[in-house]
């Protein structure tokens, strides 16, 4: 059974997937349970997966026995093991935190079977990029994870909900053909789609301008996907107005996975030796929308009155961290990137949960519609915070780890610049999260605020009990893992460090 866990992480929630919807005729519930246990099954795996590579090192797994490149092989390394335990991690913190979140934001009942059925196809296409061997199936399971993604942000109450999953759509379906046209020019020059042989085979066509489109062709659909500045205008609007936990796993793994794709292109199919035969210097193009990403990403969350359109932009900001560390090219930078990976995923995605639950008790997204909700939701503006010092880059949380090591990594490459630009996002940073920390903790809540001053308002007060246990756990649980991998950062730094040396070796 354990040599075919590569196999099984895909086939267990793509089964599941398929009778989700026939389990939940008998009543919803039933397809929450099956989505839950299914996806801590795919979390188990991975870490068995990790386990595996520690001992045994790398991982290939034939399908049908066929041997590569001629069968399709999946393929598992630190790097792979490392972004699964990050993606099945968050989906599974993710469903168990969607059975009351969808009660208010979904609330037709024979659509929540549906909403699982889409969740697990989305979890199945991601997990799949990130284990497949093949550049094609990376391709196919990208489509399979978009067309899902797509789905639940269309389940969002309000009509602009579908306004956003069409521009999306629209957006996705550009980057996926780019990324198809980019791997038909590789198959095209070498007769294979295995990524390790397609790195055998393209050092000798380095200099073609085949090989060169095929490159630019997957460099620019990944960076639709991965919503890089200035190609992120589809993502605001997709998480602003898509159910929470779709928001909160969206950021926690969607774009993780496109970066991991991005990676792997960039350092398993091509070699760095690759960049210095192109007509253009990739490293500085990488850095310079890298730094804007940050600069802008950082400047629209502040303009934001929305909180989860400030979480939005926020993002962008965020994932021009992750391409600063690809950009740098040493092991530093990687890790630092690396790193990212997974502090980004748990930062964003308490954020997101906590925001859920602000949504869940008051249906407010408003900023300052927020005030005093420290005395009334305790603990979910307790996880909040955490999550807020963290994206801050606070030190000891996850945050300033991975801004530590893409600062060191700056000046070891001699781009010492980098750095102030590092500290300005962090203060812009600081400045947009205590808007919201002043109206939660320090501002009275709506009602009280009247009392004080000896008039009535017209306000309702806000309702006073903090969310559900099964939002608040998972909600604080992220968060805790914030402090826990800032404080103990050994074991995320241990892996990407390995999973840096292979890329860069």
């Amino acid at each position: 059974m354990i040599k075919h866990l590569p196999a099984l992480l895909i086939v267990i929630p793509l089964l599941v997937a398929i009778i989700t919807p026939i389990i939940g005729r008998l009543h919803w519930v039933l397809s929450w349970y099956a989505v839950t246990i299914t996806t801590f099954i795919s979390f188990v795996i991975s870490l068995l997966l990790l386990q595996t590579v520690s001992v045994q090192g790398r991982i290939s797994y034939w399908m049908s026995g066929w041997e590569p490149p001629f069968g399709i092989e999946y393929s598992v390394d630190y790097l792979n093991a490392y972004v699964l335990i990050i993606v099945s991690f968050m989906a599974f913190a993710g469903a168990i935190y969607s059975r009351k979140n969808i009660d208010v934001e979904i609330e037709d009942e024979t659509r929540k079977p549906l909403f699982y059925t889409i969740y697990l196809l989305f979890v199945t296409g991601l997990l799949g990029m990130v284990v497949t061997g093949d550049i094609f199936n990376i391709y196919v399971l990208l489509e399979i994870a978009s067309l899902a993604g797509y789905a639940l942000i269309a389940l969002g109450k309000k009509r602009q909900a579908l306004v956003a999953a069409y521009n999306y759509l629209v957006m996705g379906t550009v980057g996926a053909t780019f990324f198809l046209l980019g791997v038909g020019y590789l198959y095209l020059m070498t007769g294979t789609l295995n990524i390790a042989d397609l790195a055998v085979r393209l050092p000798e066509f380095y200099e073609t301008k085949a090989i060169f489109t095929a490159f630019a062709f997957i460099v620019v659909g990944l960076s639709i996907k991965l919503a890089i500045f200035p190609l992120h205008f589809w993502l605001p609007n997709s998480y602003g107005y898509a159910p929470s936990v779709v928001s909160a796993v969206m950021a926690a793994t969607g774009a993780k996975v496109a970066a991991y794709v991005l990676i792997r292109v960039m350092y398993s199919v091509f070699t760095p030796a690759f960049f210095t035969h192109t007509p253009f210097n990739i490293q500085y193009i990488f850095l310079l929308l890298a730094v804007a990403a940050i600069l802008v990403g950082s400047i629209m969350a502040l303009a934001q009155t929305d909180i989860k359109k400030m979480l939005a932009y926020s993002s962008v900001g965020q994932i021009g961290y992750i391409v600063l560390g690809i950009a740098l090219m040493n092991v530093t930078g990687m890790m630092g990137s690396l790193i990212h990976l997974l502090n980004h995923a748990l930062m964003k995605g308490a954020l997101f949960f906590a925001v859920g639950a602000v949504v869940y008790r008051t249906g407010l997204c408003s900023i300052e519609n927020l005030r005093g909700l420290g005395k009334k939701m305790p603990w979910t503006m307790a996880a909040f915070t955490i999550a807020a010092l963290s994206m801050t880059g606070i030190p000891l949380t996850v945050g300033f780890i991975s801004k530590w090591y893409l600062a060191v990594a700056s000046i070891e490459s001699g781009m010492w610049w980098l750095v102030p630009i590092i500290l300005l996002s962090s203060i812009l940073t600081a400045v947009y999260f205590w808007r919201i920390l002043d109206n939660v903790w320090l501002k009275p809540a709506p009602g009280e605020e009247s009392h004080e001053h000896g008039h009535d308002s017209h306000q309702k007060p806000v309702k006073s009990n903090d969310a559900p246990l099964s939002m608040v756990i998972p909600t604080f649980t992220v968060a805790v893992l914030c402090l826990v991998f800032g404080l103990f950062a050994y074991a995320p730094v241990s892996i990407a460090e390995k999973a840096a040396l292979i890329l860069l070796k």
